[in-house]
């Protein structure tokens, strides 16, 4: 089942819902995007270096040491 269809089947049975019931499903869907959020931060801690890197990404910004989209789109 591709996702158009999943979400189409997940709003037939949203429209079913007692007002009780859909504040448990936003509660649960809450959860569930929460944890992937969770799930992908720490995917990104895991890998070596991560933290030096995006530390000094951030450093950089500030700095204003970047490169606009349209400089890039030129470039490459």
């Amino acid at each position: 089942m591709n996702t158009v269809k999943i979400r189409q089947q997940i709003q037939e049975y949203v429209d079913k819902l007692s007002p009780e019931r859909l504040l448990v499903a936003v509660d649960f869907l809450a959860y569930l995007a929460d944890r992937q959020d969770n799930d992908a931060t720490e995917e990104l801690l895991k890998i070596q270096g991560f933290k030096e890197d995006f530390a000094k990404a951030k450093e950089n910004v500030k700095e204003g040491k970047v490169i606009s989209v349209e400089q890039l789109k030129r470039k490459y």
